[in-house]
């Protein structure tokens, strides 16, 4: 079997391996957070995630298909490991950009929320003062 196909293979195996257990842990830990960015509403959390996920799937094993490709002939072991290298490194490092992108965007919806959560008054006002009493004096004025 020719060396490159080999190193297709083990590329495809590790490379989507790496996406599906990434998918994977970035979903389990980032339930907690979504359900706290969307003030509990576990069932509207849970349908985020999942769309998460689905893209992350998809830009990362679109990106891995693309990547695939190598216009080099590999003619030894050592040609392998160095494609292979290359190829997981930046697959590695796509990875890592998506999660960071992930997280920076659930953090701004999560400040968002914060803010929000910051404006609503604890208690609901009991009444309203009406027009100021004879007693109240003009401002700045005695």
């Amino acid at each position: 079997m020719d060396l490159t196909v080999v190193a297709y293979v083990i590329y495809l195996v590790i490379s989507l391996g790496l996406t599906v257990w990434v998918a994977r842990t970035l979903s389990r830990n980032g339930r907690v957070f979504l359900a706290d960015v969307l003030h509990g509403n576990e069932k509207l959390a849970e349908a985020v995630n999942h769309l998460l996920v689905v893209g992350f799937y998809l830009v990362n094993m679109g990106f891995i298909a693309l990547y695939l490709q190598d216009d080099n002939a590999i003619a030894n072991a050592r040609g392998v490991f160095e494609a292979l290298s290359k190829k997981l490194g930046v697959v590695l490092l796509v990875l890592g950009v998506m999660h960071l992108g992930n997280v920076f965007v659930l953090n701004k919806f999560r400040r968002r929320g914060m803010v929000e959560r910051e404006q609503i008054p604890p208690v609901p006002p009991q009444g309203y003062m009406g027009q100021p009493g004879p007693w109240a004096t003009p401002a700045g004025g005695a």
